[in-house]
């Protein structure tokens, strides 16, 4: 059972919490729903029109990641199809959460979602949009990382003809995000991990608009850059269109 939407959240440390949606709400834009769950930990970011994609959350403890939700019909049967595919269940509470192989948190949710919102128009121009998920995947994890995310899916893959360390999974039509699956160096053996990509108009201008809202540059690439919220969140900017 394939996802018909994906959310991705920016589950923050409690001490910056706050900090980090202000930084997100800026970038794109958006404007922040009222908080809800049982400690007020959650909120979505609110596209102009569209359905939300980009969520939040305040953790109680730990430090800042990633997390996916996986919108299906029916989230126990896709529990069922993750775990032969290799997840495991962390925790069912009424929604499903689990890990990759790798161990990489996503849920499985039923929320309702269909509208992709729109690229938003910046004062001096440009357009941009967080348009996909990275994930980040230790070498010797990532064969069957990539096998996990191909099978739950269901999406075509492909190489990317940027690096050959990407694989592409190409997300069809009506979703709001695509997923890109990276194999990290050698010398890099932490643990799975992920970071939002964005696609923009004026790769040049969105930076000098992020580095004004307290972002600043880590690495620059031919075709993309690296950046870091004022938490020190990882991030980049694309040449892709938004």
């Amino acid at each position: 059972m394939h996802p018909f939407w994906i959310t991705a959240f920016l589950d923050s440390a409690p001490a910056h919490h706050q900090e980090t949606v202000g930084f997100w709400q800026e970038a794109t834009g958006y404007a922040v729903s009222p908080p809800r769950g049982a400690h007020d930990e959650f909120a979505s970011l609110l596209a102009p029109d569209g359905d939300p994609y980009l969520k939040v959350q305040r953790r109680h403890a730990g430090a800042d990641r990633i997390h996916l939700d996986l919108h299906v019909t029916d989230p126990l049967a896709a529990a069922d199809a993750a775990r032969v595919a290799g997840a495991t269940i962390v925790a069912d509470r009424g929604y499903v959460v689990m890990a990759s192989p790798a161990g990489f948190v996503f849920c499985l949710v039923d929320h309702a979602a269909s509208r992709v919102p729109a690229a938003t128009v910046h004062g001096h121009g440009s357009a941009s949009r967080v348009r996909q998920v990275a994930i980040d995947v230790p070498r010797a994890s990532y064969d069957r990382e990539l096998a996990f995310w191909t099978a739950v899916t269901g999406w075509s893959l492909r190489q990317s003809v940027v690096a050959e360390e990407f694989h592409v999974l190409d997300a069809p039509a009506g979703h709001p995000l695509g997923l890109l699956v990276q194999r990290l160096g050698a010398d890099d053996t932490g643990e799975v991990r992920a970071h939002l990509d964005w696609g923009t108009t004026d790769r040049a201008a969105e930076t000098e608009r992020h580095l004004g809202l307290g972002a600043r540059v880590l690495a620059q690439h031919r075709h993309w850059t690296v950046l870091a919220d004022p938490n020190g969140r990882a991030y980049c900017l694309t040449d892709v269109a938004p």
